[in-house]
């Protein structure tokens, strides 16, 4: 048996069964590449869902992460250490934010957002106890937590995990008016990815996130925006909000946060909301420990010095355009933003997991979902010559299907 089939072997007898990778057991990683065990290389087209938008292994992230990790890596929130307060007003400039609480992965940072807004509701509207409301959408994805999978639609990620959390809303992506109608006097906040990743890549109709907006406003609702895979550059903008020049009253980060290095989400909002946690109601013993702010404050200064941002917008343009020149009777749709894109095939293509197969035949690892979906979410590192690679050999699997 090979190093790869006995390590492969080993996952299925000691791992839950709870993930279906494809079966490449990777080893290194540099830039937009990955290295399996056989010594292959691949363009990596997933970036961990967005969590390496800086590439692999970013030699500038690597060095601060090294280095505080030689010095000082946990305290726990119980004392301060002299890299949280840099953090702090390094996404304050950036981002815009009033106040910010770190936490670890992005599920706890949406948990974090779900309680904060509702002690809002109750304290600050005014909404009766226990009665606290907010509207989510339909496909959502937002984590794996039980309150969260309360909400879902996917019976995959519901089904057989009761009782579940009540106090939510679905209503479909997209539809402005279904969102207006599910508002109430109960109603403390809607949660929303601005494009929802794990579905498929689905964008909303031009407007609806403006409309959101102004509904929010309007009935003093709390506009919370799931940002922790559109945010930070994949988009081709700092923060998908900005394509339609809104700003949301909380906004989730994480993933590319710590550029791959280390778990590391935030919560960003303002006074108004964050400022009903008290102490000892809400925290984190990993949350906002040195090593994690010296890794995110590194990779944020990664993404906006070597211009990612600029760089996600325009390989993405060019990306997207060099998809839709494919010619292939089993493409139903492709689309995207940015660095986050789609390949939506026909249902009679047979499903999209065996093209992702046939692509990491061919060099480059992409990820199925919901059956017909291809999704592709390079590193925002990638060159147009390595998107010209791509193109090659995503058309030679969609065409000689």
């Amino acid at each position: 048996m090979t190093e790869t089939a006995d390590l492969i072997a080993t996952e299925h007898k000691l791992g839950a069964h709870n993930y279906k990778p494809l079966d490449v057991v990777l080893t290194r990683g540099e830039g937009v590449h990955v290295w399996d065990t056989d010594g292959n290389r691949y363009l990596d087209c997933l970036s961990a869902y967005s969590a390496v938008n800086q590439g692999h292994c970013h030699p500038k992230i690597l060095a601060a992460m090294v280095e505080q990790a030689g010095k000082l890596t946990l305290t726990s929130r119980a004392f301060r250490n002299d890299q949280l307060a840099h953090l702090y007003e390094e996404l304050a400039e950036l981002t815009g934010s009033h106040k910010i609480l770190p936490m670890n992965s992005g599920a706890e940072a949406v948990e974090t957002a779900i309680k904060a807004v509702r002690k809002w509701g109750y304290e600050v509207k005014g909404v009766a106890e226990n009665q606290a409301e907010i509207i989510v959408c339909s496909d959502n994805f937002h984590g794996r937590t039980l309150s969260i999978i309360s909400f879902s639609t996917d019976p995959d990620a519901r089904a057989g995990f009761g009782p579940y959390t009540p106090g939510f809303r679905v209503v479909p992506f997209g539809d402005i008016d279904a969102f207006a109608a599910a508002i109430t006097p109960n109603t403390v906040g809607a949660l929303i990815e601005p494009i929802q990743g794990e579905a498929g890549v689905i964008i909303p109709p031009a407007g609806y996130l403006a409309g959101v907006r102004d509904l929010c406003t309007k009935n003093n609702v709390t506009l919370i925006l799931d940002e922790i895979q559109t945010g930070l550059g994949r988009t081709g903008k700092l923060l998908a909000e900005e394509h339609e020049g809104i700003e949301a009253d909380v906004t989730l980060i994480g993933k590319a946060l710590s550029g791959g290095f280390y778990p590391v989400s935030a919560v960003l909002s303002n006074s108004e909301v964050l400022g009903v946690l008290k102490p000892g109601q809400h925290g984190s013993t990993f949350g906002g420990n040195p090593l994690a702010c010296a890794v995110a404050r590194a990779a944020l200064k990664v993404l906006v010095e070597e211009d990612m941002i600029g760089n996600s917008e325009r390989m993405g343009a060019y990306f997207i355009e060099g998809l839709r020149q494919i010619r292939s009777n089993i493409v139903k749709e492709v689309r995207g933003r940015g660095l986050m894109l789609a390949i939506e095939l026909s249902p009679e293509a047979g499903g999209a997991r065996q093209y992702c197969y046939a692509m990491k035949d061919l060099g480059i690892l992409a990820k199925d979902t919901h059956v017909n979906t291809i999704r592709l979410a390079p590193p925002l590192v990638i060159t147009r010559d390595q998107v010209d690679w791509a193109l090659e050999r995503i058309a030679k699997v969609l065409t000689t299907a």
